[in-house]
């Protein structure tokens, strides 16, 4: 379980350790997508894993650049459509090592740090090039205590990159960027990292707690995540939130204030009354009194599927730090409706104790397209 998370439903341990690391251009050394991107139940047809972006559901890597970017001026109607599928087929490319930009993480490098990249529209492009709109691309409405700057959000294409080190994916970045100067502009973007942790250990976030413990398993990621029917087959949708946590109010706080806050102890991340960090969340557990053991408006409550009639989304957060004013977590979530998105986060902006502790400051959402298969190109099915 997350201190910022979807609580799950249904009892069982097997996790998935992997969310949302890279996609559609998957910079990843010395594997193919297909090769990597193995879901759940997998069977003889390989078919389906080339059809998605690689890294949807990969291990989480330790850092994470998210780049916002926009149409440049001009870039409108069917020859900004043109120039736009030239970038992204260069972007393809350049993840298949066809260009010499590509040696941050091609083999020929001598086996760096693998990298993957995740690429979505916003819900302003299609729009703007005349192109059919994935089904439930709307903007995220705002939610009470959201503090939004509109200039560190939003974007008509979001990327996200993640690697096992930061100067590999600084690089992938940059060549994306210069690989696209004339038809996108950046926008904002966000980096990231995942707290020092031993090997099989959930990470602790800025208040100390573990965040990450619990995600689909690959068999609901096939029900919840990805998109199963139609022309939007094979998508996903992003959604990426900038969180400022304050640390200093809730580090005065006791410690078993701290816990019925979140609703999991500190030492261990189990649900409260509990020791086992991976013990399935009982919401209507009760004291030999008759109390609640968790609080009405702790934090694992209020996030919990069962609200949802079982809805999940895949989650992922990352540190982030730009400076002593402003650190907190990069919230990065998948789901097949973004509407399970909007739902959570109305409950938990009014009922949610945590939420006195925290500001949304950043926000996007985008439609993650299906991956380019084998021989095809990043945005095939866009356009």
């Amino acid at each position: 379980m997350s201190s910022f998370s979807y609580e799950r439903g249904p009892a069982r341990r097997a996790l998935l350790k992997g969310t949302l690391t890279g996609t559609a251009a998957a910079f990843v050394t010395g594997c193919s997508a297909e090769e990597q991107h193995a879901p759940a139940g997998a069977t003889a047809d390989r078919a389906v894993p080339q059809r998605r972006q690689p890294g949807v559901t990969d291990p989480q890597q330790p850092h994470v650049n998210v780049l916002a970017f926009d149409l440049a001026p001009g870039r409108r109607g069917p020859a900004g459509a043109r120039l736009l599928q030239q970038v992204l087929a260069a972007w393809t490319s350049r993840s298949r090592g066809g260009t010499p930009s590509a040696s941050a993480a091609h083999p020929a490098a001598g086996r760096p740090d693998p990298v993957t990249v995740t690429v979505g529209i916003g819900p302003r492009l299609p729009g703007l090039l005349g192109l059919r709109p994935p089904a439930l691309l709307r903007e995220l409405p705002s939610f009470p205590g959201d503090r939004l700057r509109p200039e560190q959000g939003g974007g008509d294409l979001l990327v996200q990159i993640c690697g096992a080190g930061p100067a590999a994916v600084a690089e992938t970045a940059r060549a994306l960027a210069r690989l696209a100067d004339g038809t996108l502009r950046t926008r904002w973007e966000q980096r990231g990292h995942l707290p020092p942790h031993a090997p099989g250990e959930t990470p602790r976030n800025l208040f100390g707690f573990k965040d990450g413990t619990i995600n689909p398993t690959p068999a609901e990621a096939e029900r919840w995540v990805w998109v199963g029917g139609g022309p939007d087959e094979h998508g996903t949708y992003l959604v990426a939130r900038r969180i400022h946590m304050d640390t200093a109010a809730f580090d005065v706080l006791p410690t078993r204030r701290q816990e019925a806050v979140l609703g999991r102890t500190r030492a261990e991340g189990a649900p409260l009354g509990h020791r086992e960090e991976h013990r399935e969340v009982d919401l209507f557990e009760k004291t030999p009194e008759g109390r609640y053991i968790l609080p009405v408006d702790a934090h694992v409550r209020q996030a919990h599927s069962r609200l949802d009639q079982g809805a999940r989304m895949l989650r992922r957060g990352y540190t982030y730090d730009n400076g002593p004013q402003d650190r907190g977590l990069l919230f990065l979530a998948c789901m097949n409706d973004p509407h399970l998105f909007v739902r959570v986060q109305e409950r938990l902006a009014v009922k949610d104790a945590l939420s006195r502790f925290i500001e949304h400051r950043a926000s996007a959402l985008a439609y993650v397209l299906p991956g380019p298969g084998a021989t095809g190109n990043l945005g095939d099915t866009l356009f």
